[in-house]
Parts: structure tokens; sequence; C-alpha cells
């Protein structure tokens, strides 16, 4: 396999090089091998390609194959990562076994990906591995755990800190009050109503809006329920008064 990844492949600076790269890759067959070996060692182009011919997972290593992929590298080979894992495990049983073991870490990471379209494939994903209930734990924990970090750095912005900062977190939060809409049963109840609690009166109107789906949802907290119900916004006030929309 050492031809793989010769100079050959070798990942251009400029768009048209590298399209002409990934046609070249596509036209391509490989074995399941050829594709561990490019998911593991290839270079971006190679490694995006890898992910989106790789149909399904034998044993755990190819699990990680994909997993290690999916936070710590370039977006384009996170997102086809994240679009591929998603694939396989709405198809195979097998696969949602062996992500259930592996995955709960990694998959709390990517669900705040800076790119919103992997935040939604990876909750998609844990959804899919919801019925087992070490990941849901080991999953929810983690989620837990970076809400309340988000809410405790909101917590000490001034008016003075720049945008993109406090907007870092509100993504950060945002995605993760998208998960925890799903895996709202697997927090404890005091910790989940200071979660709640704490997000029902963010200034942010889309936090305050993602707080009141998961009320709907859950059927919890009736008291903040109606606080939120006679909110400034209109979105938030919907989600709770037609909840039949969500």
């Amino acid at each position: 396999m050492e031809n793989l990844t010769n100079n050959n492949c070798e990942y251009y600076n400029d768009l048209d090089s590298n399209f002409k790269l990934a046609y070249e890759l596509c036209k391509k067959e490989y074995s399941h091998d050829e594709l561990m070996f490019l998911l593991n060692s290839g270079n971006i182009p190679q490694k995006q390609i890898a992910a989106l011919k790789f149909d399904y997972v034998k044993n755990k290593n190819d699990v990680y194959a994909l997993l290690n992929n999916l936070t710590g590298c370039d977006g384009k080979i996170r997102e086809a990562i994240a679009l591929k894992i998603n694939s396989i495990l709405s198809a195979d049983e097998h696969a949602r076994e062996l992500f259930a073991q592996l995955s709960s870490d990694i998959f709390a990471d990517a669900t705040i990906d800076i790119n919103a379209n992997i935040c939604r494939l990876v909750i998609d994903s844990a959804i899919l591995l919801k019925s087992y209930n070490n990941f849901s734990t080991s999953y929810t924990n983690k989620i837990v755990i970076y809400i309340q970090e988000a809410l405790n750095e909101l917590d000490k912005f001034i008016f003075r800190d720049k945008k993109y900062v406090i907007n870092k977190q509100l993504f950060k939060l945002y995605w993760c009050l998208e998960a925890l809409g799903e895996f709202y049963e697997f927090v404890e109840e005091r910790t989940m109503k200071d979660i709640i609690e704490k997000c029902a009166v963010q200034n942010e109107y889309t936090i305050r809006e993602k707080t009141a789906q998961i009320l709907v949802k859950s059927g919890l907290f009736n008291d903040i329920r109606i606080k939120l119900m006679n909110d400034d916004n209109y979105y938030v006030r919907e989600v709770l008064n037609h909840p039949g929309l969500l």
C-alpha cells in the first residue's frame, strides 16, 4: 500500500489541483484495507474520499479509524466522517454496538464542532445509540459539563468583551442544549433544573428558544415554562404556546 500516499497524491494549495486530485481518487476502487490505510495515513483529499467510500465497519479498529478523524483535523475530513458515521449507524446494528462502546467522549467533543453541519450529524448519530445506556450516560455527562462551562464563561463576560468570544460560547451552548433535548432523561433532576433556570434568562433568544423546546419535550419545570410563555421573543413564546409545531 506504499503507493497510496506517493507524490502523485500530494495535497495542493490551489482549488483546481485539489479538485482534479479528488476526481482521480474518486475514480479508483479501493479495498477495505486500503481505505483503512488512507484514513489512518492519508492527506486531506485522501482521507475525505476514503471516508466517503468507507461503507461498513468490521471491528473496533475500523471504528477507531473513523473516530480518530472526527475531531482535531481538517473540516472537510470531519464533515465527511460525520456523514459516513451517521450513514453506517443508520443501517447496521453491529456498527451501533461497536460505536456505543467507543464513541461517547468523541461524540460529545464533536457535538461542539465549529461546523454546525457536523454538530447536527453527530447528534443524529448519538440518537441512534440512545438505547445503549452506558453510551447515553457517558455522552450526556460530558454534554452537561460543556453546558456548565459555557454558562460559567458567559457569566464572566462584560460588555467590552469581543463579540466573537461570546458567540463561541453561545454556539457551544446552543448545540449542547440541542443534544440535551434528546438525552435529558439521563440528567439528575436538580442538575437539569439548574441548567434550565440559567438558560431561560440568557440574553440570546436562541438559547431561550432551545430551552423552551426542552421544557416542551420533557414536561419538566412548569414554573419556568409559565415564565417563558410570556417571553419578549415571539419564537420563544411560539414554542411554548404551540408545542405541536415542534
